[in-house]
């Protein structure tokens, strides 16, 4: 039988997809090792296919002499395009998936890391015995990624600390809103009034400016006109636990942030934040109505799982402190 196919036709093959799909991540960071961290590949990996993509279309893609790396004028275009196939080839997926099903077959959730220890086994339990989900695939990170992940797609559902109000055809599920506390060392015996008196003593350890938590902690302190005389930046909640209670530093944390530190039995001593205004809010995001109730049902787990532990660990200085609603 004749190859009915145009002459300079491309098959959709799952190589092409997954080389469109390198490179959406890489202009979405500016980087060959980001877009490959957020794919799950290494850099030379990822290179190799944005190479296949310059060979197979015959022209330069992405300009490697600039910092960040800066895609060209063939490669915006294909950029467009490729957005457009896989969130159409998304959106065929999930179609397919729904359609006649009782269940759901599939479940990609993105977690905030520092709870995701905490609500995994909850999740999993309530996604397979209410809702029949037969796959779950979990990704554990920032806010930042989980926005990736719903841009592309590559998620249906996050538990995050940023709501993406600025992102269309989303429902959002309130888990909860936590204040700031002053997290000490625990053989801390200074002044706590203020953050000025404390840092006659101690550094700030704080999230790194990469991270949502730190961007908010940051722009914070400068209404309050506070600006740290030292400060020791890390983009992982165990890092700044682990550093103030080793006594290197002060943080500010809320209580979910802390909770990763208190089950490996770090010590630390806590103070109701002596500034105001400042907290997070802890959502479930998901596309709308793909999933039925399974989003709400999620939201509520995730608010009796951690305010459950957070009575356990930090209760004691009063759930209502540490807490808004």
């Amino acid at each position: 039988m004749p190859n009915s196919r145009p002459p300079h036709s491309r098959p959709l093959t799952p190589r092409l997809i997954r080389s469109l799909e390198v490179l959406v991540a890489v202009a979405e960071t500016g980087q060959m090792r980001m877009g490959a961290k957020l794919l799950g590949l290494s850099q030379p990996a990822a290179s190799q296919h944005i190479a296949n993509l310059e060979k197979e279309f015959g022209t330069r893609l992405v300009d490697r002499s600039t910092r960040p790396a800066r895609l060209t004028h063939a490669g915006l275009r294909l950029h467009n395009r490729a957005q457009k196939i896989l969130n159409a080839l998304s959106d065929m997926e999930s179609e397919m998936r729904h359609i006649g099903q009782a269940s759901i077959n599939v479940l990609r959730v993105g977690i905030q890391a520092s709870i995701a220890t905490t609500i995994t086994p909850s999740l999993i339990a309530l996604a397979q015995e209410q809702f029949g989900v037969e796959d779950i695939i979990l990704h554990a990170g920032q806010s930042g990624d989980h926005e990736h992940l719903l841009r592309t797609k590559q998620a249906d559902l996050a538990i995050t600390s940023n709501p993406f109000l600025d992102m269309d055809g989303l429902e959002r599920h309130h888990i909860m809103k936590e204040a700031y506390l002053l997290v000490l060392p625990p053989d801390y015996a200074g002044p706590t009034d203020s953050l000025e008196a404390v840092q006659e003593y101690l550094p700030l350890i704080r999230f790194g400016d990469t991270t949502n938590a730190g961007r908010q902690i940051a722009q914070h302190l400068r209404r309050l006109r506070f600006e740290p005389k030292k400060v020791i930046q890390a983009d992982r909640s165990s890092m700044v636990t682990s550093s103030v209670a080793a006594g290197q530093g002060f943080s500010l944390l809320t209580p979910t942030l802390l909770i990763d530190g208190m089950v490996e039995d770090m010590r630390m001593s806590l103070r109701v934040l002596p500034v105001t205004g400042l907290s997070r809010t802890l959502t479930v995001v998901a596309r709308k109505g793909e999933l039925r109730e399974l989003p709400a049902k999620i939201a509520e787990l995730t608010t009796r799982e951690l305010t459950r532990k957070i009575e356990e660990f930090v209760g004691g200085i009063g759930l209502e402190a540490v807490t808004l609603g």
